[in-house]
């Protein structure tokens, strides 16, 4: 890819996490000008696969687009703009290809019927869909430590069921259940839209639940920063703060997500900044490696890249 290339691209993705990506495009300015230019181009690229299947005027065509990215990351070569600086990016940062192939994976789901069966369905969705973005915002981040990447998958999947909570009412517009039956009930989505008065405990429930799991893994996630670059540390701490606010105002809200939607406002994102950046780099275990990763998290994801499997898995 040529300069003037590269720089159109990168213009383009700047304006993508603008206006898609409001929390981390708060987050990202502490990550220093090389890492945060990266990390948007990380954001537009996984964001364009992500809208192969939510601007596709069907099934059938999100399904023939998402083919299309799957061979144009096994060939190395494709014509579509946003593709080449993914590819691009994936030689500068040595992404692996199984990484990103696990993504497409996770949005060729998107493009059937969602109807998740159960909590081990739900994670392999999330390490598909965020998970992996995870991975490849560690490489991006030129982190060295292989033992850093179970902890940077456990941060995307913590942010994805953030978002699944968040967002029922606007999935279930789409058809999409992500909230499994083994939590709430084979449930249409249809009926998560506005909830009848016999759901709403039983959904409020399940949320809850989500978002208490989210909990455990934003934990294992936030442990892994030690693993960043010194500076970076502080810019992914701001994005798990702000993205944990979102559950956290779900939860003032008793778990209603049908009333309103969970926001966190720039004042409130300005004050979890101010908090992080203060007192968590005095914290020993914020600059010293972790313990080993709770291997047990991973039990439904085994097999899957950057997924080690420990004795006793």
């Amino acid at each position: 890819m040529n300069r003037r290339a590269a720089s159109s691209s990168s213009i383009a993705a700047e304006a993508v996490l603008a206006r898609q990506g409001r929390s981390f495009y708060w987050a990202r300015r502490l990550l220093g000008p090389t890492h945060a230019a990266r990390a948007t181009r990380l954001y537009a690229f996984c964001r364009h696969i992500d809208e192969l299947v939510d601007k596709a005027a069907s099934g059938e065509a999100a399904r023939a687009a998402l083919a299309a990215a799957r061979q144009a990351i096994l060939d190395g070569a494709t014509n579509d703009p946003a593709l080449q600086d993914g590819l691009a990016l994936m030689h500068e940062c040595e992404i692996e290809a199984a990484v990103v192939l696990e993504l497409i994976h996770g949005m060729t789901n998107d493009a059937e019927s969602v109807r998740m069966a159960d909590e081990s369905e739900l994670l392999r969705y999330c390490y598909r869909a965020a998970g992996t973005v995870g991975l490849m915002m560690s490489r991006v981040l030129d982190v060295a430590d292989r033992a850093a990447a179970a902890h940077a998958v456990d941060l995307g999947i913590a942010m994805q069921l953030t978002n699944i909570c968040r967002d029922v009412a606007e999935d279930a517009r789409m058809g999409r259940r992500y909230l499994p039956a083994s939590l709430v009930g084979d449930i249409l989505p249809v009926d998560l839209i506005d909830p009848g008065k016999i759901l709403r405990p039983i959904l409020r429930t399940g949320v809850a639940n989500l978002l208490a799991q989210a909990e455990v893994f934003y934990s294992s996630g936030e442990a892994g920063l030690a693993f960043l670059p010194a500076r970076s540390r502080c810019g992914i701490l701001v994005a798990s703060r702000v993205y944990r606010a979102i559950g956290r105002r779900l939860a003032v809200n008793d778990y209603a997500y049908w009333e309103r939607r969970a926001v966190v406002t720039d004042w409130q994102k300005a004050g979890i900044t101010a908090h992080a950046l203060v007192t968590l780099p005095l914290r020993a275990a914020f600059w010293s490696r972790p313990p080993p990763h709770t291997s047990g998290l991973h039990r439904a994801l085994l097999g899957l890249p950057g997924i080690v499997a420990r004795h006793g898995d």
